[in-house]
């Protein structure tokens, strides 16, 4: 039978979320299972052990497009604290469904563009453009798929799907920093999925 809950559950699940990630952060994260996939507790970047801050889930009404996870030196709770952790980072996509990768450029600059000040868009440009030419290379990315965005210190931006590096880093910590605000940003793709990332419940 139903529970009446001393707060909305949501806000219950967030904070337990939080006693998690605050109160453990001696120990290795878990892994988390979302959609029937499979996201480590830990990934190896640039020869730096991250650990899984959260997953979220990138959903439009009932249509599921993709899981994504956030891996960095160290959980932490607020987007602040996202774009300050040292060393590497990585956000990994697993795909829910086929989607051609157009869909993903729309998503990237009208992304970067809602969360950068109208000031700072001139000096992404060029570098904007680069990566939307590696993710038109690839042309679709289908269910199952990996796609992973990483961060190497002193390279730049490293696309990886399924493992297979795709181009050459591309560089500047305001480019990735404007790739993390898509997802964690004021403004960002899913705010569903941002509480995951995060570090509360997954949808």
């Amino acid at each position: 039978m139903p529970v009446d809950l001393p707060m909305p559950r949501r806000d219950f699940l967030w904070a337990t979320a939080g006693v998690l990630v605050l109160g453990h952060g001696a120990h290795a994260a878990a892994p988390i299972k979302v959609e029937g996939l499979t996201f480590a507790g830990e990934a190896t970047v640039a020869g730096q052990t991250l650990e899984l801050n959260g997953v979220g889930l990138r959903a439009v009404a009932w249509l599921k497009g993709y899981a994504a996870g956030l891996y960095l030196s160290q959980r932490v709770r607020t987007q602040q604290q996202v774009y300050a952790a040292p060393g590497a980072k990585r956000i990994q996509l697993r795909m829910l469904l086929d989607v051609d990768t157009e869909e993903f450029v729309k998503a990237f600059d009208k992304g970067i563009a809602r969360n950068s000040a109208p000031a700072d868009l001139p000096a992404l440009a060029l570098r904007m453009a680069r990566f939307d030419a590696m993710l038109r290379a690839i042309g679709k990315v289908k269910k199952r798929d990996v796609i992973d965005l990483d961060w190497l210190p002193g390279q730049g931006l490293q696309l990886t799907l399924n493992g297979k590096l795709r181009g050459e880093p591309i560089a500047g910590d305001d480019l990735y920093l404007a790739l993390l605000r898509i997802f964690v940003g004021d403004r960002p793709v899913d705010a569903e999925m941002k509480i995951g990332l995060l570090g509360g419940p997954v949808g």
